[in-house]
């Protein structure tokens, strides 16, 4: 760690390791002036809001939390009884990386897991699983979880959820949506926002801000308004609502306001795609799931990925099925890449 600050190094192993986005930074200089009314009741977390139903088009409920773990978790809890499933990916974020907060909040609705090429989930493992008990002995499944861009950095195309919005109304399902690079899936598709949420069945985002440039905070947004009943309640019993919520909601408004959410998420992207093109030059790189937002998942020689850590390169090999991740951030540059890309050409040339 000492290495790491001391050279300034940007790291690859995640989004959460970069700093604040300049525009997020000012948001919150300009909100730190004078008394505001607290806990919500302030025009940063007014103008937030009304930004967000601008960008999505639609007027829908829209609350703030510190992290994505609450946000998913109190999402999900909104959407179902304890005697409730939520059909999820077998990687998904909800079922490996949240501690069980999604069962804990909703006081124990059961997690079905499904599997999928390269992290999405298809219609038919839906109708599968929906289907393969219907007697009062097994948890009644009323949520399915989508995670967009999914956990190995691949997305969900309009035509995809499309399909999965037709089988969620066949089965009664509400679908919720993480988003917690939501912001990278947009940039690359190339699309409206609310062309792959509330157009496409999506009940509930929960919309990242801390990969994408924020020092913490999540927008959970509902767009059918009448799930969002009493959803403040479980903010503040789950300790999600900030006393100087400004401060949660101004990085939103600065983000917001000039498409800055847009262009660093394009950034990132971009870097990836580099990344990535810069590697499929190297002889005995291997690429495990197909780059289309901020992350690339490739393999090598052991050895390579011991010695990238021994000089001082940070990744995650925990995440997906193997390998080493790559992850891109709105302030990974050129020359970052450049970097990442001759050590490991060095080291799998080297005999």
């Amino acid at each position: 760690m000492t290495e790491s600050i001391s050279t300034g190094r940007r790291h690859f192993a995640s989004d959460n390791y970069s700093g604040i986005c300049p525009e997020a930074w000012e948001a919150m200089a300009r909100a730190n002036h004078g008394h505001v009314p607290a806990y919500g009741d302030d025009e940063w977390t007014t103008k937030a809001a009304d930004l967000l139903r601008e960008l999505f088009e639609v007027n829908c409920e829209v609350f703030f939390a510190f992290n994505g773990t609450a946000s998913n978790a109190l999402a999900l809890s909104s959407l179902c009884q304890s005697y409730h499933s939520i059909i999820c990916h077998e990687l998904a974020h909800a079922e490996t990386d949240e501690c069980g907060a999604p069962e804990f909040f909703s006081n124990g609705s059961k997690i079905l897991l499904v599997s999928g090429e390269e992290g999405r989930i298809r219609p038919e493992s839906v109708s599968h699983i929906v289907q393969r008990r219907c007697d009062i002995h097994y948890p009644k499944p009323r949520v399915l979880s989508l995670t967009q861009a999914t956990e190995l950095g691949t997305l969900y195309s309009i035509d995809d959820l499309l399909q999965l919005q037709e089988v969620a109304r066949r089965h009664e399902l509400r679908i919720h949506m993480d988003g917690a690079r939501f912001s990278n899936a947009v940039a690359s598709l190339g699309v409206a926002p609310k062309e792959i949420t509330w157009k496409a069945g999506v009940d509930v985002l929960c919309f990242g801000g801390t990969k994408n440039g924020m020092a913490v905070g999540e927008a959970i947004i509902f767009f059918k308004k009448e799930l969002a009943q009493e959803f403040a309640y479980r903010c503040k019993q789950a300790g999600q609502l900030a006393s100087k919520m400004r401060f949660l909601s101004a990085p939103w408004v600065g983000i917001l306001e000039n498409g800055a959410w847009l262009r660093h998420a394009t950034n990132a992207n971009r870097m990836a795609e580099l990344l990535e093109t810069s590697l499929k030059q190297i002889p005995g790189v291997e690429f495990m799931s197909e780059r289309q937002a901020n992350a690339v998942f490739a393999r090598f020689r052991p050895e390579v990925a011991t010695t990238l850590r021994a000089r001082g390169w940070r990744f995650y090999t925990f995440i997906g099925s193997g390998g080493a991740r790559f992850m891109c951030s709105w302030d990974t540059t050129e020359e970052d890449v450049n970097a990442l890309v001759h050590d490991v050409r060095e080291l799998m040339q080297a005999k």
